[in-house]
């Protein structure tokens, strides 16, 4: 599809879409349009950012050509996710020259932060580059380029965690949220580049992160997902970045709060209130959280806890903190604790100098794991990350045949686990109607499996018992008993 058929195709969308139902003020006219890319936290930001220019008279719309300005929230993690957004700046950039003129083009996020010169200065494709600790100061830059100029804030905090700002719920379903906890990574993993572009790591308190979940819930939601980098690490003693904890009062650090004694705190205060989390690093996992989990059932018994290589070699590049058997006995753990515990991992395949019987460790370990789901990935360097000095000396067409091998034992695996469930009864929670027909509804076990049903008279929200009749790899399809 050529430039000009996919702006018919987006204005064609763009008339039929709806205004959301954010209350501004009367008077206002002004509509900001934001895209997201990337990792859920980026989903949660683009909410922190409809707030705060919400304060400012804007509403969100889903038409992008009566946009005022148009966001997209980025991702730098992998080079597909970088181009996939060059190409959609283009994209907005030729709306503003054929049908918009005054509209602004502005990049949130992580690639704001990693690409800001290049953007502003040598492509000129945007108006403002806005990082993800520089929310709060964009109603200045927007006044500064309607003075004509350019406008960038790209400065990282130790302490910004958003935590006084009431996210827009824009685009939800009304049942399931993003609730973050904590923002950037202290660990440094040598392929990424998170740590430059979100800053250290520091979490919110935890009064206000119960207040939104209970706010959520008075709203009629049903399910929070506590988000962060690096969830586990969660660490409150008064505020600050982790890394100050040990210059902290010796009654702070007595009395702080780790990610359990959060878990525990919200599980118990919402007992109606499903709790997912995501993303766990194996080596800050406790096991007091796997206990916490078992202990509640509104705790759902599901981790998303990435692997990245099953080969203690390749971990040790890649500096993740453990090794294939620590990873092991931190599964046999979980296992021993939340017997039936769902479990799902991201894998990069073709890491530098990575061997024939290194790939075929992963593939042993995805064996002995048999992990639910998975999220798969060839290695793709990103510039200014330490993995960088190492020679990416995996070809292409290697890479991708691994790939390929990863791929289809996780379907193998996930295909398994979906017939496990075929004659067994599971309480879902109703999220929406299905992609494929109005006549049917769909929602998620405590899981995190997706599951198809006849719509009846049941509604958002609204908890159902059903029976799963039979599946695919990724979907399970059953009746309401």
């Amino acid at each position: 599809m050529n430039s000009k058929e996919l702006l018919k195709k987006e204005i064609d969308e763009s008339k039929q879409g709806e205004i959301l139902n954010i209350p501004v003020a009367k008077k206002s006219t002004k509509k900001i349009y934001i895209e997201s890319y990337g990792c859920q936290m980026n989903f949660s930001d683009s909410e922190i950012v409809a707030s705060i220019l919400k304060k400012e008279g804007f509403s969100t719309t889903q038409n992008i050509i009566a946009a005022d300005i148009v966001f997209v929230n980025t991702c730098s993690i992998r080079e597909k996710a970088e181009l996939t957004v060059r190409k959609r700046l283009e994209f907005y950039n030729s709306i503003k020259r054929d049908k918009n003129p005054k509209m602004l083009v502005g990049v949130l996020g992580c690639m704001a932060e990693r690409l800001k010169e290049k953007f502003l200065e040598e492509e000129k494709l945007v108006d403002i580059v806005v990082g993800p600790d520089a929310y709060r100061d964009l109603p200045n830059l927007i006044r500064e380029v309607k003075d004509g100029k350019k406008a960038i804030n790209v400065i990282l905090s130790l302490e910004e965690t958003y935590a006084d700002v009431t996210p827009v719920r824009i685009g939800g379903n009304g049942v399931t949220a993003f609730v973050s906890i904590t923002r950037g990574c202290d660990n440094m993993c040598s392929f990424c580049v998170v740590p430059f572009t979100r800053g250290r790591e520091r979490s919110r308190d935890p009064d206000s992160i119960l207040k939104e979940c209970t706010d959520l819930f008075n709203d009629g939601y049903r399910e929070v997902t506590l988000l962060g980098q690096n969830v586990d690490s969660y660490l409150w003693y008064g505020g600050g970045a982790k890394k100050n904890f040990k210059n902290a009062s010796k009654e702070n650090q007595l009395n702080c709060t780790k990610f359990a004694n959060l878990l525990d705190i919200i599980a118990k205060a919402n007992p109606l209130l499903r709790i997912r989390f995501s993303t766990s690093n194996p080596q800050d996992m406790s096991i007091d959280v796997i206990e916490t989990m078992a202990k509640y059932n509104n705790i759902c018994n599901y981790i998303h806890l990435p692997v990245q290589s099953g080969s203690t070699r390749i971990l040790k590049l890649m500096k993740r903190g453990y090794n294939r058997d620590q990873y092991i006995a931190l599964i046999d753990n979980i296992k021993q604790r939340i017997p039936d515990c769902a479990i799902s991992m991201d894998i990069i395949t073709g890491f530098c100098s990575e061997t024939e019987a290194e790939h075929a460790e992963t593939l042993s370990l995805m064996d002995y794991v048999k992990y639910d789901y998975g999220y798969m990935f060839k290695y793709s360097e990103r510039p200014n990350t330490p993995a960088a000095r190492i020679e990416d000396d995996i070809p292409e067409e290697i890479k991708q045949r691994r790939l390929s091998e990863i791929i289809d034992k996780q379907q193998k695996h996930s295909l398994l686990h979906m017939k496990e469930k075929i004659g067994k009864t599971y309480e879902v929670l109703i999220e929406g109607v299905s992609k494929k027909s109005n006549m049917h509804l769909y929602g998620r076990t405590t899981y995190n499996s997706t599951v198809i049903f006849e719509r009846g008279d049941y509604h958002l929200g609204e908890y159902v018992m059903v029976k799963i009749e039979k599946c695919t790899s990724a979907t399970l399809i059953g009746k309401v008993i």
